[in-house]
């Protein structure tokens, strides 16, 4: 179960996997940050980044193709390959 509560601003996290919370400590004294800094400053990174760096599909095709400037791909007119099968005969 999580609770967050936007007016104090707190996180109650219910049966936390131990194995992590031992990384996240770990990783809290490597940083010299107390395990509950440790976690906001996770949060904030992931949170920042996905932001900064969007799965919009669209966002990205147009980005990439964006200094070929404007330009028109002709239509390709398509034929049947051959005819499709009659089974009432």
């Amino acid at each position: 179960m999580l609770v967050f509560d936007i007016k104090m601003s707190s996180i109650i996290i219910e049966n936390f996997d131990d194995d992590l919370i031992v990384k996240l400590q770990k990783r809290a004294e490597y940083s010299g940050r107390s395990l509950e800094a440790e976690a906001k400053e996770i949060l904030r990174a992931v949170l920042i980044e996905n932001e900064e760096n969007s799965l919009n599909l669209a966002a990205k095709i147009k980005e990439r193709f964006c200094d070929f400037g404007d330009f028109e791909i002709p239509i390709i007119s398509r034929y049947p390959l051959r005819e499709h099968p009659n089974f009432e005969d």
